[in-house]
């Protein structure tokens, strides 16, 4: 039997989206596989104020069991509430690089309000035959969804791609006519994973091509996936403690700051609060070699994966203080 996704108190991102593009910020899409992520992510945007997109890929979705997502979802919300006494932050639960109709399905019938179908490693007519499967499946339910064009390149989770496909500007119009997705992701050089460029290599995304997307499709939801920074004072911390991360270079968060005042306004980040939960870790185990209880080293990782976010949502997605807009 489906689960509405209503049911569990979550939106879908038609009103998230329509108030970002016009109010010139992003929504802030962070992916989460245990609890204390989740903790961290409604805590820092309900202390922003900012309304947010959790996310779950495939692998976290075999991670941690689809029966505990749903649930944990409808928990984030009691929780937003309990936080906002009474008044909780717009919660969306997005699938997150979905490959197949089936597994759109499976979420659309456990809860999820919004998913991806990534068809962009088919060719361009498959592309479109999937996607437009999907769309009209989800919005029987009325779940959005967002489709890929172009490839990026790294790795993250199940996603590999050795090298950047960027999205064809003339092809956009047509892609979004043809399948009825609600929101596009593009590739314009951002990479997933944390080492998204060679040391030496100017990090720098295509904002070129995202000002000739938006004047294909303008006012239409664009999407921006791997979208971490790798902040290096956290790089520097996990080499500190015991790690080996010198080479991981991120994307310029002004840049992401300049792309988040367009038509940009989802921005996926799950690398940068990967970094910060192992920093945190790192120094706790390597600082106190004799502890062994969990809650000590998750705990200061949530409270680090927390100000991370709170930092992104004020001064990166320009996302803190919208939630009730």
């Amino acid at each position: 039997m489906a689960v509405s996704y209503k049911s569990l108190g979550l939106v879908n991102t038609i009103e998230m989206f329509k108030k970002a593009v016009k109010g010139g910020y992003a929504i802030p899409a962070y992916n989460f596989n245990n609890m204390e992520q989740i903790q961290a992510i409604i805590q820092a945007c309900s202390e922003t104020a900012s309304p947010v997109i959790l996310q779950v890929s495939s692998g976290a979705r075999k991670y941690a069991n689809q029966t505990l997502l749903q649930y944990m979802a409808q928990g984030a919300v009691e929780y937003a509430k309990e936080l906002g006494k009474g008044k909780n932050v717009p919660i969306t639960l997005h699938l997150d690089h979905g490959d197949t109709f089936d597994l759109c399905v499976s979420c659309v019938e456990s809860g999820f309000s919004s998913v991806m179908i990534d068809g962009s490693h088919h060719p361009y007519d498959e592309n479109v035959a999937l996607t437009k499967k999907v769309v009209e499946y989800a919005h029987g339910y009325d779940v959005t969804v967002e489709g890929e064009l172009g490839v990026l390149a790294g790795v993250e989770d199940d996603v590999k791609a050795e090298a950047h496909t960027y999205t064809q500007p003339d092809e956009v119009e047509d892609f979004v006519k043809k399948t009825g997705v609600d929101s596009l992701a593009i590739s314009i050089g951002t990479s997933h994973g944390a080492y998204k460029f060679k040391p030496g290599q100017k990090a720098e995304i295509r904002l070129d091509i995202l000002r000739e997307i938006e004047k294909r499709i303008p006012g239409f939801p664009i999407v921006l996936h791997g979208s971490s920074s790798v902040p290096q004072d956290l790089i520097k911390k996990i080499d500190r403690f015991g790690g080996k991360m010198s080479d991981a270079i991120g994307i310029s968060e002004a840049q992401l700051r300049e792309a988040a005042k367009s038509a940009v306004c989802k921005i996926n980040i799950d690398s940068d609060g990967r970094l910060a939960m192992t920093a945190a870790i790192r120094e706790v185990l390597y600082t106190k070699p004799a502890e062994f209880d969990p809650r000590k080293y998750l705990g200061p990782a949530r409270d680090s994966l927390k100000e991370l976010y709170k930092h992104k949502n004020i001064n990166v997605l320009g996302s803190a203080g919208h939630a009730f807009d």
